[in-house]
């Protein structure tokens, strides 16, 4: 009996695999991180050290004493330097850096770490000229001598041309792969704020344009900013928000806003900030002072 060998042939078996999401190479690069000891500086590490990790970006952290700090006056309008002042706020500066130094060993960033003593909002502003991002909280230093925290946030505003990182509210980390929300109003603020963010928006899985309908005729129309972001290899999508009533004010904007953010479960939310210098005081824009108090996402704003 003649015995035939059989030819197998072995069909190729195609697999349907999800689409993965592969974020683009960002160009944020450098993020500064403002140090205080304070409620929320524990989440302000961990969401620093987020968007470092996610950029491949340097964490540079920099701690601040403010110059007041040091001295006191007496009644007589004369100027003195209390040695046992000096000594506390030193001993403090110590043991942040110490647990700073610790925490960051183990961490997969490249980082260093910075003290000094000045204006803290003018050696922010510094550092911030070589940043790509700045990361800062909301809560202010000492009350006995420093300005209030939305003091600090508008001279930030002001004064830097890199956007401000303001984690939200609460202990939640940010996850820089997440949905990212732009609040847009056409304004040069908010265009300024998308352009100086490019380097965050390429990491987001996905970006969102929200404007919240109002009567105001935009300066730039929201199809400009979609073609300037599909130029980056950003692609976005957009939605107008009713507010709940025909007041077109402030109040209405704002929890339009948060109420789309929270819906969508978005990362955070970029925006221009409004603010212009008025002898040392910063006049805010309604939006923009009612989300630097408080906001349930993190806040990335420009000037």
């Amino acid at each position: 009996m003649e015995i035939r060998e059989q030819e197998l042939v072995m069909q190729p078996t195609t697999v349907s695999l999800a689409p993965v999401f592969r974020p683009q190479e960002s160009t944020l690069k450098t993020v500064l991180l403002h140090m205080q000891d304070d409620a929320s500086v524990d989440a302000r590490m961990e969401t620093a050290l987020a968007l470092a990790r996610a950029s491949s970006a340097h964490l540079s952290c920099v701690h601040i004493t403010p110059i007041q700090a040091y001295v006191a006056f007496d009644s007589f309008g004369g100027v003195f330097v209390m040695n046992d002042v000096i000594r506390t706020i030193d001993e403090q500066a110590a043991r942040l850096q110490s647990r700073v130094e610790e925490k960051f060993r183990s961490e997969d960033v490249s980082w260093d770490y910075e003290q000094c003593t000045g204006d803290v909002a003018t050696t922010i502003v510094n550092r911030a000229a070589l940043a790509d991002l700045v990361v800062v909280g909301r809560e202010p230093h000492r009350d006995d001598f420093a300005a209030p925290a939305t003091g600090l946030l508008g001279d930030l505003l002001y004064g830097a041309r890199s956007p401000l990182f303001i984690p939200a509210d609460g202990p939640a980390v940010v996850d820089p792969t997440g949905l990212a929300l732009i609040a847009w109003d056409g304004s040069y603020e908010a265009a300024n704020a998308v352009r100086s963010s490019v380097g965050l928006l390429k990491l987001a899985s996905a970006v969102r344009i929200v404007k919240v309908a109002e009567v105001k005729n935009e300066g730039f129309p929201h199809t400009k900013v979609l073609e300037y972001l599909s130029r980056q290899g950003i692609k976005a999508d957009y939605v107008t928000e009713q507010p709940p009533s025909e007041m077109q004010d402030d109040d209405v904007v704002t929890a339009a806003l948060i109420a789309h953010a929270r819906a969508s479960g978005a990362a955070y939310l970029v925006m221009g900030g409004y603010s212009h210098s008025r002898v040392h005081e910063y006049v805010f824009g309604g939006v923009t002072r009612a989300l630097l108090k408080s906001c349930p996402v993190p806040l990335v704003i420009a000037h």
